[in-house]
């Protein structure tokens, strides 16, 4: 990540970023901490300063977007009336301080905020091979053409192709490294279903292949394919590098090539210490004759490590999903959390026989302290040499102040030794004032600022249904005011609803009289202020990319503790793919190598 100058942040600089971070985030982390659904009974507008409430009153959408959100010279910003300077100088600092976003030298987003590698088809990458598409979203085409070719070069540079990939789900990213780009791929996760569906994918692609062999008449003993050995297991990042991967679970072979069960020979079947030539099916789109067979939309995100992703995270502890869906991809548990222990006994590391190796280790939006663990593990295995990091869902680290975030499965097996939290790591943050951060400030910055400013320029609808939840909130304390942030279920089309209505069914969700009557004079105050609903909720997504900001961070300067090197990368598009910055680290004098490995297409 460079700073002003264009050049990498020193050490000294990232520890000066963080210092002016906490310290913004302690003058004004009251807006990050709040829940937009207390609006109106904790009165969040009543606690801004006056001059502020005096210029955002009822400030339309597409100026919310233009002076405070989005990141244009002073000159070009136009004001309606003179803003206090303390906003001002909020608004500038923000921006100044987060890291950019915005990947380098590569081409731009099309008309609909999609990569400019779905101008034809918009579910299609022209980049990347069709038998790669086939189960993708576009979003995750996207991840795993531009994080496998970060992977691929770094795997040049340290002279290591052997990979292993933490919370592989339902392999894509693993297939691309392994079928397309010739790496040796370990793929992990922690829930059997989404192995057994990587395992059937990767013998859809082979079976693929065969036939584009016979059309051409090719003998497939001539070629032999390697594709990912796929793990059962449960990463821990508690343990040591020696045992951090908790059993399978039962059925489930620990590892397997899905290339061995699919009839081919036995060349074809080859894992990781099969001699002979391989064949590397090209990563691009260079195969336009016949039929594509691109599904898109079937598959959902992958898991990390027993832990599903959706669409919507939450919007407050309780749970109902965020109404804008506007922060890419959280995650709610659909297993058992990595940290935790399943009840079946102790099993042999499957990694072993790869220990004695060179290692790369990489993950795709691993969830929580999932991230962490890839982070401690290179830092303590000697075998690991590299790696490549693009977190999510930061909610769910675990910290000092809330050990067990809301949603986790289980509490925290008992540890022997001192527990280590996910969040801070580094020895230097944990020792600022006021690093701690909240689980509304990280899931807060779980948001995607593009998308909710696209929905703010087009005046969306959909931006009412803060203000609905707000005002369900003063119903739901009146008729019990021991009901505090309950999560309420998605109502379909919310903001197509007149309020009498939607209030009925969400007090029917949380088990309240749905007849029960209605102040129209007080709930139509409240609909009237629903401007400044939007403008509340637009400062707290402001502050969002400083608590992502100083949680990648931490994990930098902890690298650098440990005698590490590392770059930050802003790599996906971010209207496309929100939690775009990877996380690079090699153990070898690889500075100016690091800071090449996301050029141009």
């Amino acid at each position: 990540m460079t700073g002003l100058s264009g050049q990498p942040l020193s050490l000294e600089e990232q520890k000066q970023l963080a210092v002016n971070i906490t310290h913004v985030l302690s003058l004004y982390g009251s807006i990050v901490d709040s829940y937009i659904i207390e609006f109106f009974t904790d009165n969040l507008w009543g606690k801004l300063p006056y001059s502020w409430r005096a210029v955002l009153t009822d400030l339309p959408s597409p100026q919310l977007a233009a002076v405070l959100l989005e990141k244009g010279k002073p000159e070009e910003v136009c004001y309606s009336v003179v803003w206090p300077l303390s906003l001002l100088a909020f608004k500038a600092t923000a921006h100044t301080l987060a890291f950019s976003r915005t990947p380098h030298g590569r081409g731009g987003t099309s008309a609909n905020r999609r990569p400019e590698e779905f101008r034809e088809n918009r579910c299609q990458s022209s980049k990347l091979n069709p038998l790669f598409r086939k189960h993708v979203k576009p979003k995750k085409q996207h991840e795993i053409w531009q994080l496998g070719k970060v992977v691929k070069k770094l795997s040049e540079i340290t002279r290591c192709d052997q990979v292993v990939d933490i919370g592989s789900g339902q392999g894509h990213l693993s297939r691309f490294l392994a079928f397309g780009l010739g790496l040796s791929v370990t793929a992990i996760e922690g829930d059997g279903r989404l192995v057994d569906m990587a395992t059937k994918f990767d013998r859809e692609l082979v079976w693929a292949l065969e036939k584009e062999q016979a059309r051409q008449a090719k003998d497939p003993g001539e070629v032999s394919l390697r594709g990912p050995s796929h793990v059962a297991g449960w990463v821990n990042p508690q343990a040591p590098w020696q045992e951090f991967l908790l059993p399978p679970r039962s059925g489930i072979d620990s590892a397997r090539s899905p290339m061995a069960e699919s009839g081919l020979s036995p060349e074809a079947g080859a894992t990781y210490d099969s001699p002979g030539p391989r064949k590397i099916i090209p990563p691009t789109a260079l195969c336009r004759g016949g039929r594509d067979g691109a599904e898109t939309g079937k598959a959902g995100e992958k898991g990390t490590g027993g832990w599903g992703c959706m669409a919507a995270a939450r919007e407050e502890q309780g749970g109902s999903p965020d109404p804008f869906r506007s922060r890419g991809r959280g995650c709610i548990p659909n297993g058992p959390h990595p940290l935790y222990q399943p009840s079946h006994p102790m099993a042999v590391n499957p990694l072993g026989p790869l220990a004695e190796g060179r290692l790369l280790l990489t993950g795709l939006h691993t969830c929580g302290d999932l991230s962490v663990a890839l982070l401690r593990h290179f830092t303590h295995c000697p075998h690991v040499v590299a790696m490549t990091s693009v977190a999510c869902c930061y909610m769910k680290l675990t910290t000092q102040e809330e050990p067990t975030p809301p949603g986790l499965a289980a509490p925290p097996p008992p540890s022997a030794h001192r527990p280590e939290y996910g969040y801070p790591l580094s020895a230097w943050v944990a020792g600022l004032p006021g690093h701690a951060l909240s689980y509304k400030a990280r899931e807060v910055a779980c948001h995607a600022v593009e998308d909710y400013v696209l929905r703010l320029r087009s005046e969306s609808p959909v931006l009412r249904t803060h203000c609905y939840r707000a005002m369900l909130e003063t119903l739901i304390r009146a008729a019990d005011p021991a009901k505090r942030r309950l999560g309420v279920q998605t109502i379909n089309k919310a903001h197509q609803l007149a309020f009498e209505e939607y209030a009925q069914l969400g007090l029917q969700c949380v088990g309240l009289d749905p007849a029960a009557p209605l102040d129209q004079a007080c709930m139509d105050t409240m609909l009237a202020q629903q401007q400044n609903v939007v403008a509340f909720f637009s400062l707290a997504l402001l502050l969002a990319p400083l608590v992502e900001t100083l949680i990648l961070l931490d994990r930098m300067i902890y690298l650098q503790e440990q005698g590490f090197q590392c770059q930050l990368i802003p790599l996906f598009n971010p209207s496309f793919s929100p939690r775009n910055l990877v996380l690079v680290a090699a153990k070898a004098g690889l500075d100016s190598a690091l800071s090449t490995l996301a050029g141009e297409d």
